[in-house]
């Protein structure tokens, strides 16, 4: 049995109609709150916007480093905060027993260091396959096989994040704690569904760009007839915002296409390759 797309915005959507309210206070206390309030006591954050929008990739790279490495303590106690949040809201809207809010917090809390864990062994891997393939292809000296080699290396990367995906509800629904084992366990759901399951999250990619391009834009404009501060404070808001909508909406597919993928692999398949 294949992955059905029209199914999983329908569970999307209808996981999201019946937990927005709560899912809309979790995403302000743990998304909109902190992203928000970090844009506005942070001014370097203005810089690097700034240089993204230049489009200058070495004065990018040395504002994020720079940025980094003086608030590395911040970016870590927003990843902590922001784990509880993601795993305390993917539990709460699909982990058995009907879970109250502060138990399916209490397991965002539980969970964290696994999902920590996790997305640090997915970065390492793709980092290694992709360095691996950017160096030989270097090594050859040909122009044409270091462009070939970057685009195989793109690729890959957009497979492995595919495959791995689910290690989050993994962890928060099923309660896998072990690391390693929650990503094997996202990696066997998504066999022989990996380039339809690609193309649901692309096409939802793309339409949360262009919706959020458009509101920046509309809101970006309204703030700054308020002057210099009032166009900081606004993007700082609407950053928060479209973060908090964008989580929301995120954990709504992750836990559709979990369930949905949980009802495939119960069900006896032929093997099927990716």
């Amino acid at each position: 049995m294949k992955f059905d797309l029209d199914t999983a915005w329908k569970d999307t959507m209808g996981l999201l109609s019946r937990n927005i309210g709560l899912l809309a206070v979790l995403a302000g206390v743990f998304f909109f709150l902190p992203y928000a309030g970090f844009m506005i006591a942070v001014p370097e954050m203005g810089a690097m916007q700034s240089a993204q929008a230049g489009g200058d990739f070495e004065v990018v790279m040395a504002a994020v480093t720079e940025l980094y490495l003086e608030y590395w303590w911040v970016f870590l106690l927003l990843a902590l905060i922001q784990g509880v949040g993601l795993l305390g809201m993917l539990a709460l809207v699909r982990r058995r027993a009907n879970p109250t809010v502060g138990e399916a917090l209490a397991t965002g809390a539980r969970s964290v260091p696994s999902y920590i864990a996790a997305q640090l062994l997915q970065t390492a891997l793709i980092v290694i396959v992709a360095t691996l393939l950017l160096t030989v292809a270097a090594l050859t000296g040909l122009n044409a096989l270091a462009v070939l080699g970057g685009i195989i290396a793109f690729v890959i990367t957009c497979y492995i994040v595919t495959k791995l995906s689910l290690a989050a509800p993994v962890i928060a629904i099923e309660g896998q704690l072990n690391p390693v084992k929650a990503l094997q366990r996202s990696w066997s759901l998504t066999r022989g569904n990996s380039m339809r399951l690609f193309l649901f999250y692309l096409l939802l990619t793309v339409a949360f760009i262009v919706v959020s391009a458009v509101v920046s834009l509309v809101l970006g404009l309204v703030f700054a007839l308020a002057g210099e501060q009032g166009a900081l404070l606004g993007e700082a808001i609407v950053s928060g915002l479209l973060n908090a909508v964008m989580i929301v909406l995120m954990v709504c597919v992750m836990a559709a296409v979990h369930t949905q993928f949980s009802r495939l692999t119960s069900a006896p398949q032929p093997d099927a390759d990716d």
